[in-house]
């Protein structure tokens, strides 16, 4: 008889094929979670007419959920670990398909802000769940980097599907189609997360929530990447942007206090002590700083530039999700045969080439054609490091603490996409003043033109990091509480 995959101990017992509908579902969330990074960019014009936006505050619908999802993820990286990672997974869905109902039905900029920022604590609850149901039901090793792949590629993907999804959706529905999209998404993957998954196991161990350290670190966090979203658009002098840095110093200061004091402390600051855990959560860093930015460059390109619709903004996306999604697939075969270290490196120079070629097509009088190379070449090196990014970053962890390594991953990533698009809008904006016309679009595609190539050379700075992961990386260590926690043989 065969071993069946279970959770911790006390969790029911999965068949193979159960463990299939579980990644499919686990795949589908993270596609939801990455559609909503971008699927309302092409929709903010819509919705600033409909709604009476400003047109320099347009920005806080997308900047509302990137706050919050980036402030949350600790948290939920712990309630994961704690409370039980399908319970989170489902409270996490939940809360997607309310406040998307609530955004779709906005009828003032405030609801549609706030229904925005509900949605990114429900992403946080919901990336740190997903990543550790996967590394807890799959073992180490090349069953653990095909499921990566697979909710890899729905990931990767869903960050440029999310603008062509949009494109469509406001074009032929309006742009509470972006909104109402999540709710039947979100809702029956929620609920046949509670016939698939397995149950969470009975708490065997007396843990601590650490409610100080939570509250410092997602306070810190949260202002950390207001500060940092709101800096381009109010001003770095402005008094609220500067408060907001000083007291997000303070509280990750006294949150690194805390959690040196803690018996059982919210991000164990010994987990940095794996090298591998430590180069991955630099890398998705520099990930979402690099190629996590490409997309609203693209966008403002197409339509701001060129003048594409909604619809045609969002084709334009087809060839690089497409690009992308097969870069995830080979990355966990790279991974499995090369090992973590070698597939990031060849992941970020074929990145830092193809989005140096992909320069050229930022141009005001270029081509579609102009910038395809350069889409496909960074679309699969962009896929490559992807997946092999959270590979990195869930190596040598021990079960129990997965929720915590992911959330502690998931934080750089947002927070890289935050201060990744603080700098670039900045540098890409800085010729534009005063401008209008055929010179405002000349001056837009110089700008963006600089700052891509800006995100090659970040991307040659990641390979350089992903020099330092070990070759054989280290097995995870255990306590002996942590020997009652099984993963899928």
């Amino acid at each position: 008889m065969s071993t069946s995959p279970t959770l911790p101990t006390g969790a029911p017992a999965s068949r193979p094929q159960r463990l299939g509908w579980s990644l499919a579902l686990l795949a589908l969330a993270q596609l939801i979670f990455s559609l909503d990074l971008n699927i309302v960019f092409v929709a903010l014009p819509d919705i600033g007419s409909d709604l009476g936006f400003p047109g320099q505050t347009q920005q806080l619908v997308v900047s509302a959920y990137v706050v919050f999802a980036g402030g949350f993820l600790l948290l939920g990286g712990r309630a994961a670990d704690l409370l039980g990672r399908r319970r989170m997974f489902v409270l996490a869905l939940t809360i997607y398909a309310v406040s998307s109902l609530a955004g779709g039905l906005a009828e003032s900029p405030a609801v549609i802000i706030a229904a925005r920022a509900v949605q990114g604590i429900g992403g946080a609850l919901l990336l740190p769940s997903t990543l550790s149901l996967i590394n807890t039901l799959f073992e180490e090793g090349p069953k653990r980097n095909k499921a990566l792949a697979v909710w890899g590629g729905a990931g990767a993907s869903g960050l440029t599907v999310g603008a062509l999804l949009g494109g469509v959706l406001t074009e032929a529905f309006g742009w509470p189609a972006v909104f109402y999209v999540n709710v039947p998404l979100a809702g029956a993957v929620a609920l046949a997360a509670l016939a698939v998954i397995p149950r969470d196991a009975q708490r065997t161990e007396k843990r601590r929530f650490d409610l100080p350290g939570a509250l410092t670190a997602t306070g810190g966090s949260t202002l950390l990447v207001f500060a940092l979203v709101q800096g381009p658009e109010r001003g770095w002098t402005d008094a609220l942007v500067i408060a907001a840095f000083a007291v997000s110093v303070i509280l990750l200061v006294a949150f690194a206090a805390v959690e040196g004091r803690s018996k059982d402390p919210l991000m164990p600051f010994r987990l940095f002590r794996n090298r591998s855990l430590s180069v991955g959560i630099t890398v998705t860093f520099l990930y979402m700083a690099t190629f996590g930015t490409l997309p609203y460059f693209l966008t403002v390109l197409m339509q701001n530039v060129h003048g594409y619709s909604a619809l045609e903004t969002g084709l334009a996306f087809l060839v690089p999700s497409v690009a992308i999604a097969t870069g995830t697939q080979l990355g966990e075969r790279l991974t499995t045969r090369l090992g973590t270290r070698t597939t990031l490196i060849a992941g970020f120079a074929l990145g830092a080439v193809g989005t140096a070629v992909l320069a050229l097509g930022f141009d005001a009088d270029a081509t579609y054609a102009t910038a395809l190379p350069g889409l496909i070449l960074s679309g699969v090196g962009q896929g490559i490091v992807w997946t092999a990014m959270w590979i990195a970053a869930s190596t040598g962890v021990a079960p129990n603490e997965q929720g915590i390594a992911n959330g502690m991953a998931s934080t750089t990533l947002n927070i890289g996409n935050a201060i990744g698009l603080a700098v670039l809008t900045a540098i890409a904006d800085a010729g534009t003043d005063g401008k209008v016309g055929d010179a405002l679009r000349h001056a837009t595609a110089d700008g963006e033109f600089v700052v891509v190539l800006l995100t090659a050379a970040g991307m040659v700075i990641g390979l350089l990091i992903t020099m330092g992961l070990p070759r054989k990386p280290a097995a995870p260590t255990r306590t002996a509480a942590e020997d009652s926690v099984l993963t899928v043989r």
